[in-house]
C-alpha cells in the first residue's frame, strides 16, 4: 500500500507515525510500503504555526493559521499530548502558550523521524478515485508552491487531516452589508492592540470567543458580548465587557440586538466557528458537507462510499491528540486487513441511526460531529470495534473538569495544575 496523508498538523503527525510504524508488518495481510504527507506549509504543526498573515499569503492560497499571538490553550495540556509521549514541554503549569504546544509537535516530529516524510510547501490541489484498474486506487493532484509545478501522483489510500478550524462562519444578518466599520472573523484576529480604544462586539461566547472578547477588552474601551446563551454567562469579567442578546439587525454603525438595545460600535469580530471544508476533494470521492455534517462517513471518518479514502481529526470537543491517534489506529486495522469493513449498507445505517438518535437529544445536523460529554463513549466504541488499545477515561475527565472550570471561574481557571494518577484518576496540584 502506498498512503498519502494530507497536512502535518495534530492529526496528520499522528497518522504519519502511525503509518511508519506499521510499513512492512509481519503481521498485516496488506503492507504499507511508501507514506508521503504533503504540507502546504513551511514547518509541521498545522493549526499551531502562527503567523502575523491574514487573507491571502505570498502563494495566493488563504492563511491557514487562526492563531493569535497571545493564545493559551484553554484545555490543560495533561490531555493534549499523544500516547505514550508525554507533554512536559512546560512542568510548571497545564495551561500553555500556543509556542509550547508548536514545540511539543516538533519534539514529536524529531523523536519519530517524521519529517523525512513530508513534502513541505506542497498544495493538494484535487484529489479523486481513479477508474484505470492498472493504477493505483487515488488520483492525488500536488503543486510545488516554491517551483510552481504540478505533478500528479498516485496512492492506494488517503488519510485526509486538513482541520476544521480555517474557513469562517459567519451568519447572515439583516443590513450587515451596510456596516461602514471593520468586519473580523476569529480567524484573523491577532493581537487586541489593533482595537486600541474602539468599540467592538464580539459575536459567539465559545471558549475562543470568551478568550478574544477578554483580550480585546484590555485596548478597547468597549467590548459587547453577543451570545444566545438563555441565562448570562455567571463568571466575572473586566468592567468594560457587557453581555448582551443576539444581533438581530445592523445598520450603518449601529448594532440592534434581540431585546431592542441599540450601540453604535467601531468593530464586529465573528466568533462563530468554522464550516468543515475539504475544496481538494472531488465529487467523484463521495464525500460532502451538509449543513456542516460531513457525510456519508462511518464513525465519523471513513468514507463510506470509498473506505481507502479517510479524513481523520472531524469531532469536536474532544481530546485531539489522543482522538486522532485513536482514529488513525481504527482505520489501519482496516486497511491492513486485520479487519473487514461492514457491508455498505450497515455502515449507512449506523450514521443515520446515530443522527436520529442526536436529534431526539436536541441536537441539530450541524452538530453531529459534537462530542463533548459523549466523547468517551465514541473511544470505547472505536476500541472496541476494531480491536485497539483503548483510551484512559481519565482523558474525558479532566476534559470535562477542565470545561466546568472554565464556566465557574474564567479568571482564575488557567491557574489549576493537573497530574494523572493512573488511567482513570487525575489530581490537581
Amino acid at each position: 500500500m502506498r498512503v498519502a496523508i494530507i497536512g502535518a498538523g495534530v492529526a496528520g503527525l499522528s497518522a504519519l507515525k502511525r503509518c511508519i510504524e506499521n510499513k512492512d508488518s509481519p503481521t498485516a495481510s496488506n503492507k504499507i510500503t511508501d507514506v508521503v504527507c504533503y504540507e502546504k506549509n513551511n514547518e509541521a504543526g498545522g493549526i499551531w504555526v502562527y503567523t502575523d498573515e491574514t487573507g491571502i499569503d505570498k502563494y495566493g492560497l488563504p492563511v491557514h493559521s487562526s492563531m493569535y499571538k497571545n493564545l493559551r490553550t484553554n484545555l490543560p495540556k495533561e490531555v493534549m499530548s499523544y500516547p505514550g509521549f508525554k507533554n512536559d514541554i512546560d512542568p510548571n503549569q497545564s495551561y500553555v502558550t500556543r509556542s509550547a504546544i508548536l514545540d511539543y509537535l516538533d519534539s514529536y516530529c524529531k523523536q519519530f523521524n517524521l519529517h523525512q516524510y513530508i513534502k513541505f510547501l506542497h498544495n493538494v490541489e484535487m484529489i479523486e478515485p481513479t477508474v484505470d484498474e492498472d493504477k493505483k486506487k487515488w488520483l492525488i493532484k500536488v503543486k510545488d508552491l516554491v517551483n510552481g509545478v504540478e505533478k500528479v501522483e498516485y496512492f492506494d489510500a488517503v488519510m485526509v487531516c486538513n482541520g476544521h478550524y480555517f474557513e469562517p462562519s459567519i451568519p447572515v444578518i439583516k443590513g450587515q452589508e451596510k456596516f461602514q466599520g471593520q468586519q473580523v472573523h476569529s480567524h484573523d484576529y491577532r493581537v487586541p492592540e489593533a482595537y486600541e480604544g474602539k468599540k467592538v462586539v464580539v459575536m459567539g461566547a465559545g471558549r475562543s470567543g470568551i478568550d478574544i472578547a477578554v483580550e480585546i477588552a484590555s485596548k478597547a474601551s468597549q467590548v459587547f458580548l453577543s451570545h444566545h446563551n438563555v441565562k448570562l454567562i455567571n463568571t466575572i469579567f473586566p468592567d468594560n465587557i457587557i453581555q448582551v442578546p443576539d444581533i438581530v439587525e445592523i445598520n450603518e454603525t449601529e448594532i440592534i440586538f434581540s431585546n431592542g438595545q441599540r450601540e453604535n460600535v467601531d468593530v464586529i469580530c465573528w466568533c462563530t466557528g468554522y464550516k468543515y471544508a475539504f475544496p481538494f476533494l472531488s465529487d467523484k470521492c463521495g464525500v460532502k458537507v451538509d449543513d456542516n455534517m460531513v457525510t456519508p462517513l462511518w464513525k465519523h471518518m471513513i468514507s463510506i462510499e470509498n473506505p481507502t479514502l479517510a479524513i481523520i481529526g472531524v469531532p469536536f470537543y474532544v481530546c485531539a491528540f489522543n482522538m486522532c491517534d485513536l482514529q488513525v489506529r481504527f482505520v489501519l486495522k482496516y486497511w491492513l486487513g486485520d479487519k473487514q469493513f461492514p457491508a455498505k449498507d450497515i455502515m449507512i445505517s449506523e450514521e443515520a441511526d446515530e443522527l436520529e438518535r442526536k436529534k431526539n437529544e436536541g441536537l441539530s445536523k450541524r452538530h453531529f460531529h459534537r462530542m463533548g460529554l459523549a466523547q468517551s463513549n465514541y473511544y470505547d466504541d472505536l476500541a472496541k470495534v476494531a480491536g485497539v488499545e483503548q483510551l484512559p477515561p481519565v482523558l474525558g475527565k479532566m476534559h470535562a473538569d477542565s470545561g466546568k472550570r472554565f464556566l465557574e471561574d474564567l479568571s482564575n481557571y488557567r491557574q489549576d495544575r493537573y497530574q494523572v494518577v493512573d488511567d482513570f484518576n487525575f489530581i490537581k496540584l
